[in-house]
């Protein structure tokens, strides 16, 4: 696993030029053997009906169109390749900040239980339930009222430890009406992995994740 590693600027520049110079080898061929083609044709053509000055411009589009293509898709993956390593040096200043993602997982240090949620509406109830590895609940705890939007709370873990996989869920109601609440975990940022097709964090106590379903830093 490359961890906290990008390829230096000289080296994408390399790549690209790499790119470019393989787009443009390939549309000089493609040119070349219809132009090779295209004289074959007009050698072994029928004299009493040849080809006309349309059809012959016609060909020539067509193939000027193709080479354009071929040329295009490269130069844009030269570019998604430059944007990628971009990413990548970016994301290393990320390192040893803590994000949020998608989940319920309790992110608990130095005896504190950290986690955040979401409400879709104004809630005049909010209670946290902390779990166990099992699924048992091990506290209930009444937020009181919360407005919508994000929301993060601290729960005292005491003795439990981050090895114990400590989870939570959020419940949250307007009167009768209930309210939907959304959770995410927290987690600290310990390296950069720039292997295989995308970026991805490794983080403290959820492992490797894709860099894209990091919602915020904290």
């Amino acid at each position: 696993m490359a961890v906290s590693t990008v390829a230096p600027t000289t080296a994408a520049n390399g790549t690209v030029s790499n790119l470019t110079g393989g787009a443009t080898k390939n549309a000089a061929d493609t040119q070349d053997r219809f132009l090779k083609l295209l004289v074959a044709q007009m050698q072994n053509q029928d004299p009493m009906n040849p080809m006309d000055n349309a059809q012959v411009t016609s060909q020539m589009a067509q193939i000027q169109t193709v080479s354009g293509i071929s040329t295009l898709d490269s130069s844009i993956k030269s570019l998604s390749s430059q944007f990628n390593q971009m990413q990548g040096l970016q994301s290393i200043s990320l390192v040893g900040h803590t994000v949020t993602t998608p989940g319920n997982q309790l992110s608990i240090n130095n005896g504190v239980g950290a986690g955040s949620y979401s409400l879709d509406a104004p809630a005049s109830a909010v209670k946290l339930e902390v779990l166990n590895a099992a699924g048992v609940v091990m506290d209930t705890v009444q937020l009181g009222a919360q407005g919508a939007g994000q929301q993060s709370f601290s729960w005292p873990a005491g003795s439990v430890s981050a090895n114990e996989k400590m989870s939570f869920r959020v419940s949250a109601s307007n009167g009768s009406k209930a309210v939907t609440a959304t959770t995410f975990a927290q987690d600290k940022v310990l390296a950069v992995n720039t292997s295989g097709t995308g970026l991805k964090l490794q983080l403290q106590n959820l492992g490797l994740i894709d860099y894209s379903k990091i919602t915020s830093l904290n």
